[in-house]
């Protein structure tokens, strides 16, 4: 998959899919319809590019003292900002956009970890075999 486009239509269908499954698991997140479904997706998208960057880095010593729970809070908190923003998309409270949150990261973790092709190690120098040629390996 190299095209971009393809990439970020496949992270949108992914972020939708966790958006869908929050709806489902997490009590207090409603999403009314498909329209509604949308507009979260793309206003996620933009708030985790240009918002999230922002609030990580200014909020660096509070993330390295919770070991990273922070992170947690600052996608709680845009999930709770989304919700409030867009109409027939509702999230009851902190503790419910939290729970939004988790659901959507675990989503993206999982998905990634089944799309993301096998790696192939390469083999130690000492099993390489030698090509004859005066190569020098850096």
């Amino acid at each position: 998959m190299k095209s971009p486009f393809l990439q970020l239509l496949v992270r949108w269908l992914v972020l939708a899919l966790g958006v869908m499954l929050a709806t489902r698991i997490v009590p207090g997140i409603k999403c009314e319809d498909g329209a509604s479904l949308v507009s979260v997706v793309l206003l996620l998208s933009f708030f985790n590019a240009i918002l999230k960057p922002l609030l990580v880095l200014f909020t660096l010593p509070f993330i390295l003292v919770t070991m990273g729970l922070g992170v947690l809070v600052i996608n709680a908190l845009l999930f709770l900002l989304v919700g409030r923003i867009v109409d027939g998309f509702h999230v009851a409270g902190f503790w419910s956009a939290c729970g939004g949150a988790l659901v959507v990261s675990f989503t993206n973790l999982m998905v990634s970890i089944f799309t993301r092709g096998a790696k192939v190690q390469p083999r130690p120098p000492a099993q390489r075999k030698s090509k004859g040629d005066d190569v020098i390996d850096i």
